[in-house]
C-alpha cells in the first residue's frame, strides 16, 4: 500500500499545487475543436509505455486504446509485439498474450512491481522496495534478483528497463542505472545520475543510436561515445526525436539539446507547468496543466497555443493522439502558424 500512497501524494502535488502557484496565461489561444473527439472511460495510471483506463483497458504508446482487458486492479507496465505486462498492488505480474487475450504467465513477487519490460522470454523488473531482477519465462525462474538502496518517496513518472543487445539497463528508484550482462549476471555496472534523497527515481530512459539517454527529476544524462554528460534542470518531461533531445522544465522552458547535451535552442513560456509532451512530424507539442496546448516548430522559433481545457486527470500521448479527460485530440491537425 505504500506505493499507492506515494503515487497519490505525488499526483496531488502535480495536479493541485498550492494557492500561491502562478499559472501560464497566454495572451491569445485558438480552438482545437476540429481536431477533437472523445473516448470512454478515464485514465487512472500512466507510465512511459502507456496508460491504464478505469474500465480495465489501456492506451498503447503507439496504437491508441486497445480492447484487451487488464482486469480490475491491474495497471499496465509495458508491452512488446506479442505480450502485455500488467501488475497489481499485491505483487502479482501478469503476462497477457495479445492474440488470445489470455494470461499465459503469472508471477508473484514479495513487493509490488513498479516497472517491467520483456524481450526474448526475459522479464526485467523493478519492485517497490527497489529490488531489480531478471525472470526467465521459459524456465519459470528468476535469473537474478538484487536489492538496491531503499527509497522513501518516488515520482510517479517511472522509466522502463531497456534491453541493448546482451545488456539490460535498469532505471532504479534511487537515481542510478544498473547495467547487467545477460551472459554474466554476477557483474553489474552502476551509473549514478543523482544523489537526491527523495523523488530521485529515473523518470526517463531510452536509446538513440549508440547513446543512452536518462533522466531523474533533476538531472538529464547521456552515456555514449562522448562519455558521460549531465545537464541540470527541474525536469517535467523528456522527448528524444531524430537524434535530438527536447527537455521540458518546471519553469516553463523547452530546451533542444544534442546528444552531448549542448544547448541548440531554448524558449520559455513563463509559469507553464507541462503535463505531457511529444515531438512528431516536425512539430513539438507541450500541454500545460491549465489547458494550453503549445505547438512549436522543431527550431523552437514559431508557436501557436490552443485552449483544450484544464487537465483534471493524467494525460497521455499515443502516436499523434493526445488523450485527456475523455477527449482525444489529433495533434497532427494542429499547426504552429
Amino acid at each position: 500500500m505504500k506505493y499507492l500512497a506515494l503515487a497519490g501524494v505525488t499526483a496531488a502535488l502535480i495536479f493541485t499545487g498550492c494557492s500561491s502557484k502562478k499559472y501560464f496565461e497566454p495572451e491569445q489561444t485558438f480552438s482545437a475543436s476540429k481536431a477533437t473527439g472523445s473516448y470512454e472511460s478515464k485514465i487512472i495510471s500512466v507510465n512511459r509505455d502507456g496508460a491504464t483506463l478505469e474500465n480495465g483497458r489501456y492506451i498503447s504508446k503507439k496504437e491508441g486504446i486497445r480492447s484487451i482487458s487488464l482486469t480490475q486492479g491491474y495497471r499496465l507496465l509495458s508491452e512488446n509485439n506479442r505480450y502485455v505486462l500488467a501488475s497489481n498492488i499485491e505483487g502479482s505480474l501478469k503476462v497477457i498474450d495479445k492474440d488470445t487475450r489470455q494470461t499465459v504467465s503469472e508471477i508473484t513477487f514479495d513487493s509490488p512491481v513498479v516497472t517491467a519490460s520483456l524481450q526474448g522470454g526475459k522479464i526485467a523488473y523493478i519492485l517497490n522496495n527497489n529490488s531489480f531482477g531478471l525472470y526467465n519465462m521459459n524456465a519459470k525462474k528468476k535469473m537474478l534478483e538484487e536489492k538496491s538502496d531503499e527509497t522513501y518517496a518516488i515520482d510517479v513518472r517511472t522509466a522502463t528497463p531497456i534491453f541493448i543487445d546482451s545488456l539490460t539497463v535498469f532505471p532504479m528508484l534511487d537515481g542510478k542505472l544498473i547495467i547487467v550482462n545477460g551472459y554474466d549476471t554476477t557483474n553489474a555496472k552502476v551509473v549514478y545520475l543523482s544523489s537526491e534523497k527523495a523523488f530521485n527515481n529515473v523518470i526517463y530512459l531510452s536509446r538513440t543510436g549508440n547513446t543512452v539517454v536518462a533522466a531523474t527529476p533533476k538531472t538529464l544524462f547521456t552515456l555514449g561515445e562522448a562519455g558521460e554528460q549531465e545537464y541540470q534542470a527541474n525536469i517535467s518531461d523528456v522527448v528524444v526525436s531524430d537524434g535530438m533531445i527536447y527537455l521540458f522544465t518546471k519553469e516553463g522552458e523547452i530546451v533542444k539539446l544534442n546528444k552531448a547535451l549542448n544547448v541548440i535552442k531554448n524558449t520559455k513560456f513563463k509559469f507553464a507547468h507541462y503535463s505531457v509532451a511529444t515531438v512528431d512530424g516536425g512539430k513539438v507539442y507541450a500541454l500545460d496543466q491549465q489547458g494550453s496546448l503549445i505547438v512549436l516548430d522543431t527550431s523552437l522559433t514559431k508557436s501557436k497555443i490552443y485552449d483544450v481545457g484544464k487537465v483534471k486527470h493524467p494525460a497521455f500521448i499515443s502516436g499523434t493522439k493526445l488523450y485527456k479527460d475523455g477527449d482525444v485530440i489529433e495533434l497532427s491537425k494542429l499547426g504552429y502558424e
